[in-house]
């Protein structure tokens, strides 16, 4: 059991990343939340603070009277101070003559007066070493006259702090529950995957079988058959690998023995005539024992399509063009008569150029070798024949040509190929969506061999 790849230190869990992706958002909105509240209550706790300044400014006013001595505030000391009566703040009072004299209250108070055209104005100002929240009240006529009031700001501070600590202790109390809830709920969706994992980690480079999915959630799922999907794949590549390897060992050990054979037997002549007769059975050997490393080749690489293949515009006459230029010397070499028709018009198919080459390839020599003395490959709309005039296939044995290492009467007397040709062509017809069929090509005789491809 191969041992599981080390973890990249300092990579934070997915748990972690949720949590922060989720939590670092909603915290940044709900404090941003926060201070425009508190923004806004503050501005509404000074605006109610301040009118409660002005309403005291106003009963002072309303307590100036005129006299025949002028304008006076006929209060006591202790009427003046149940008027501005604060159980929390220390309020102080001034009337002043236009001119800034002090009519009554408390000398030295003073604060910026209104702008042109207002009746009062609320300012900070300091009086006696505290910090206070005063307004001037402006009053015209004949007989003009400023009140000023002012009171310390401890009960404002406070319900400021108030406010503050009951606004934001409750969310952060929130949030952190919230967490605490995000954190376990993630985990838990989370599980199947961690579970995933440790099923991967048990395995071995040759189980190749697929995983339990747990059904959770989509994306668990979808990634959970990706997974079974990618398993197959690597389980079908593994096994055409195995059986490739195991067909070459096996059908290569009887020429490459005969190969020797001729060899040692040509060594130990001294004769030149029986060295050339030796080596032209060698080169012949050697040839076979070629076209049976290309068949057992193509027919792995029709196990592997099956993990995908590429498609593309395939001209069907131009394949079949050339596939007749590339056999017309092997035809000519056996007296065949190689030759094509149909193949006027352009005809297009979506499909893989390999396997369609490599079928009709395979069809090509299958006829080179057990067909007659002409051979035609036939284009007739999305149907692709080749067709000879040899012996032909009897019903009966047309199915157990199409498996593996099986040949017919024919192939067997002429000790030649390894019964693996119909077998390629019949797998790459499946992986092509084609219909593969075996006819007679006349009354006399003969093979048809046809590909029907089948409509876009």
């Amino acid at each position: 059991m191969s041992a599981a790849p080390p973890r990249r230190p300092g990579a934070p869990s997915l748990t972690t990343r949720v949590l922060r992706g989720v939590l670092l958002p909603l915290a940044l909105t709900w404090f941003l939340g926060t201070a425009v509240a508190l923004y806004l209550a503050s501005y509404f706790t000074r605006q109610a603070f301040d009118r409660s300044l002005l309403d005291d400014a106003y009963a002072v006013s309303a307590n100036v009277k005129t006299s025949e001595r002028g304008i006076e505030l006929p209060l006591s000391p202790r009427e003046v101070t149940n008027l501005l009566f604060d159980q929390t703040e220390q309020v102080y009072f001034a009337v002043l003559h236009p001119d800034g004299s002090l009519l009554a209250g408390h000398d030295g108070l003073r604060a910026p007066l209104p702008e042109d055209g207002a009746r009062f104005r609320f300012s900070h100002v300091t009086y006696e070493g505290q910090a206070l929240r005063a307004v001037v009240l402006n009053h015209d006529g004949p007989d003009a006259y400023l009140v000023v009031v002012a009171q310390t700001t401890h009960a404002r501070g406070v319900l400021i702090e108030r406010l503050l600590v009951y606004s934001i202790a409750p969310q952060v109390v929130l949030l952190a529950l919230l967490a605490t809830w995000l954190w376990h709920r993630i985990r838990r969706e989370l599980r199947p995957l961690d579970e995933l994992r440790e099923t991967l980690e048990k395995r071995n480079a040759n189980d190749l079988k697929p995983v339990p999915v747990a059904r959770s959630s989509r994306e668990l799922e979808q990634l959970g058959d990706t997974l079974n999907a990618l398993l197959e794949r690597l389980a079908q590549s593994a096994s055409a690998q195995r059986e490739f390897a195991g067909n070459v060992a096996h059908e290569l050990r009887t020429p490459l023995a005969g190969i020797r054979a001729l060899a040692d037997y040509g060594l130990a002549q001294q004769t030149p005539s029986v060295w050339r007769e030796q080596l032209e059975q060698i080169a012949t050997s050697q040839a076979r024992a070629s076209h049976l490393v290309d068949q057992l080749l193509a027919l792995a690489l029709a196990n592997e399509g099956r993990t995908g293949l590429q498609q593309q515009t395939v001209r069907l006459d131009e394949l079949i063009r050339h596939a007749v230029l590339r056999h017309l010397a092997r035809a000519d070499a056996k007296g065949v008569d190689l030759g094509a028709k149909g193949i006027d018009d352009p005809v297009s198919v979506q499909a893989s150029m390999a396997l369609v080459e490599g079928t009709l390839d395979n069809l090509i020599d299958n006829a080179l070798r057990y067909g007659g003395r002409t051979i035609t490959i036939e284009l007739d709309g999305r149907t692709m024949s080749v067709i000879d005039d040899g012996p032909g296939i009897p019903d009966a044995a047309q199915r157990n040509l199409m498996q593996r290492w099986m040949q017919g009467p024919e192939g067997q007397k002429l000790g030649e190929g390894a019964g693996l040709g119909l077998a390629i062509v019949a797998r790459y017809a499946k992986l092509l969506g084609a219909e593969l069929s075996f006819t007679k090509a006349s009354d006399e005789g003969g093979l048809r061999v046809s590909l029907a491809f089948g409509p876009d």
